[in-house]
């Protein structure tokens, strides 16, 4: 495949220019396993529910809103719908946060750390996926990331997947991601990042930038 090596300059003005912001951002998860409550490590389980065909930004702020409001772990079915404004398939997702919400429940404490803190990174996807409703390997590899449990996974959404096309990594955009499928693309994405000198933890979020302008989650 060829490469494009127009936009691999592109890719790495953009890197030098939000590298602070990159760097920031990773700390802030770190901080999040390290310190971060039980729910709000649940919260970015429930946050990575909800992102699939809905804006992350939208998805975030429903989070937050369930969480000022005692209802990420409180509300029922409806309670929480009704604050999943903007987010496809509402109903959907809130049964799903519901249902990985029970999942994760001990003795009454969610106990998410607990259950995936020793696990390898590829056991820990795989149990995510196997045992949690509305949660593929996308949305795994990104939770893992956001709790600082897995820099170097491949969060293989739509922007991510449109970049590496047009940088040559793959050929096509896949109509499905099976789980081999998934870990070979992600396998080109770090034998990339490898090539233009951006750790794999760090391109995730510059193809990201490069199409909403934003160092988001």
């Amino acid at each position: 495949m060829l490469e494009d090596e127009d936009v691999i300059e592109e890719i790495c003005r953009i890197y030098i220019s939000i590298i602070g912001q990159v760097i920031s951002r990773l700390s802030e998860f770190r901080e999040v396993l390290d310190k971060g409550s039980r729910e709000r490590i649940f919260a970015e389980l429930a946050f990575c529910i909800l992102t699939p065909q809905s804006r992350a930004k939208l998805c975030w702020d429903a989070i937050e809103n369930l969480t000022s409001k005692n209802l990420l772990l409180g509300g029922d079915n409806e309670q929480i719908a009704l604050e999943l404004n903007g987010v496809r398939f509402k109903y959907k997702k809130a049964k799903y946060i519901i249902d990985a919400r029970e999942k994760f429940i001990n003795n009454g404490k969610l106990s998410v750390r607990e259950k995936i803190i020793g696990l390898k990174v590829e056991e820990a996807r795989d149990y995510l996926v196997s045992n949690i409703k509305g949660i593929g390997y996308k949305e795994a590899s990104h939770f893992l990331r956001n709790v600082a449990l897995a820099e170097d996974t491949a969060i293989l959404d739509r922007h991510v997947l449109k970049n590496l096309k047009l940088l040559g990594v793959i050929e096509e955009i896949p109509k499905s991601l099976s789980r081999k499928k998934y870990f070979e693309i992600e396998k080109r994405m770090k034998d990339f990042a490898e090539k233009i000198c951006i750790p794999m933890g760090h391109l995730d979020f510059v193809l990201w930038y490069k199409e909403t302008g934003k160092v988001f989650k």
